[in-house]
């Protein structure tokens, strides 16, 4: 079934007032240079493509190139989907891209991926909301990290991301949310470690709720905080690009800072088009700690290169 293998290709290209888009975040080994690449499709009556949204993370540059639908492929049985020329699968992506602002060429492979637990009532992080049907958007974690080998030339400029360190998710359905919070660092001061937390305004039922997702990696250990497993959010705010909030569940107490740094603009889907601007910054830096109920203090992070998005909006629920 699909529903467990999030990373696939979840539509159908008949369908109308939907989108699907797969998230590849690259940092390499230095740490100098952080890249996002965007592929996906877009579907309303009116206007039909695929694309690729990219990102620079240091400077905060985007670029967004659109494609014809019928330049856009995928594989039925595992993850690859072609957009152009370039591929995206599980276990690399190869580049060719071309337009009038960029030229982006090479191959990153990918190796010794982290998966997200999945069980039978959980296929994935959103938990049992996996199964609900009427849901406006829908995420998925592919790899919550991995190693990389290889480089890539972006307008003539050679990017070596070898020993560097991967992440990738993906998100469908028909609109991303009327407002969130979306963080994610996986560049710690040591070991394999990832974090990535949400939350959002969620259409249910003719009304709404605010809901959560998060996982922590620690220690080759997953930490689960969720509307789904009864865990809270407590103490959440925005201010001077500050963000900081603390997440409570039956046994363990996260604490969370993150400070924004460079933004890019990128497109994001209301109804299947990608006609909203939202910013993300690829650049932030974060502080995790990890207590046990107890108080007990079992771990400490400090992060860079984190990825970020603030619609403020969402600040009022809080």
């Amino acid at each position: 079934m699909k529903i467990f293998t999030p990373l696939v290709f979840q539509g159908n290209l008949n369908k109308k007032k939907y989108f699907e888009g797969w998230y590849f975040k690259h940092v390499s080994n230095n740490r100098e240079h952080v890249l996002s690449f965007i592929p996906g499709i877009a579907l309303t009556k009116a206007d039909k493509h695929a694309f690729i949204q990219i990102i620079d993370g240091i400077s905060g540059k985007t670029w967004n190139i659109n494609y014809p639908l019928s330049e856009f492929s995928s594989s039925k049985n595992e993850f690859e989907i072609k957009v152009g020329k370039s591929v995206f699968t599980e276990t690399g992506i190869e580049l060719n891209i071309e337009s009038d602002e960029i030229t982006v060429k090479g191959k990153i492979q990918f190796a010794n991926l982290t998966k997200y637990p999945a069980t039978l009532f959980s296929p994935g992080i959103m938990g049992w909301y996996s199964f609900v049907p009427f849901m406006e958007c829908k995420h998925g974690i592919g790899s919550v990290s991995h190693s990389l080998r290889g480089a890539i030339t972006i307008n003539n400029k050679n990017v070596n991301f070898s020993e560097g360190t991967g992440y990738i998710e993906k998100d469908w359905g028909t609109s991303f949310p009327e407002s969130w919070i979306w963080l994610h660092c996986n560049t710690f001061n040591k070991g394999r470690n990832s974090f990535t937390f949400s939350v959002a305004k969620i259409p249910w039922l003719g009304n709404f709720f605010v809901g959560h997702i998060c996982f922590l990696y620690f220690d080759d250990k997953f930490y689960l905080f969720a509307t789904y497993n009864n865990s809270k959010i407590v103490n959440l705010k925005f201010a001077n690009k500050k963000l900081e909030f603390e997440l409570r569940n039956k046994n363990y107490h996260l604490k969370v800072t993150a400070v924004q740094k460079q933004s890019g603009n990128l497109k994001a889907p209301v109804i299947g088009e990608m006609n909203r601007i939202i910013k993300e910054s690829v650049n932030s830096e974060i502080q995790i700690e990890l207590f046990e109920n107890s108080g007990e203090l079992i771990g400490k992070l400090k992060g860079e290169r984190a990825g970020l998005e603030v619609i403020e909006e969402i600040l009022k629920y809080f």
